[in-house]
């Protein structure tokens, strides 16, 4: 195999189209196989948060906790509670705590290289200076979630409060 056997016919004839089906073929899926195994930040995101169905949020709460609720409709809108407790009065309250910790990351790089190739007579050589740098930062927050149900003698809700911080 001589070295023009190995340049593609395109640097070869000077032409910018790719002249035969291979050369197509490869043309059109080397940028698909370059990004193949690539994923955007909400993918990554959205591969490791939890799903809907287990997420307790304040809309959540406001749209499906009423006064006059039994405790099986609050436990089918909410779930099981982290605990149940007792007021004064023998009163059963719940209450539903979330804490979370979020990590963001940020990285990027970037660099050029270069290929030189040389030929004479009598050697040859081959040459790949190139330049790279990389930066980064990471941040850490808590957020916390509470949600408190007070029910009545009935065992219905009385009263629910909630509240939510980020730090």
């Amino acid at each position: 195999m001589t070295f023009r056997n190995l340049l593609p016919l395109t640097v070869l004839r000077g032409t910018s189209a790719p002249t035969t089906s291979k050369q197509l073929l490869i043309a059109a899926l080397f940028p698909a196989l370059a990004l193949a195994g690539c994923m955007t930040a909400p993918e990554h995101r959205s591969a490791v948060t939890e799903g809907p169905a287990d997420s307790l949020t304040v809309g959540r709460v406001q749209k499906e906790i009423r006064i006059g609720m039994s405790g099986a409709e609050v436990a089918q809108a909410l779930g099981s509670p982290n605990i149940v407790s007792t007021d004064e009065q023998r009163r059963e309250v719940w209450i539903y705590d979330r804490i979370a910790t979020e990590s963001v990351y940020s990285t990027s790089s970037g660099g050029i290289n270069v290929l030189v190739l040389g030929f004479n007579s009598n050697a040859a050589g081959l040459a790949a200076p190139g330049y790279s740098a990389a930066a980064g930062a990471h941040s850490t927050s808590q957020r916390t979630f509470t949600v408190i149900v007070k029910f009545d003698g009935d065992n219905k809700v009385r009263d629910f409060a909630y509240h939510t911080s980020r730090f």
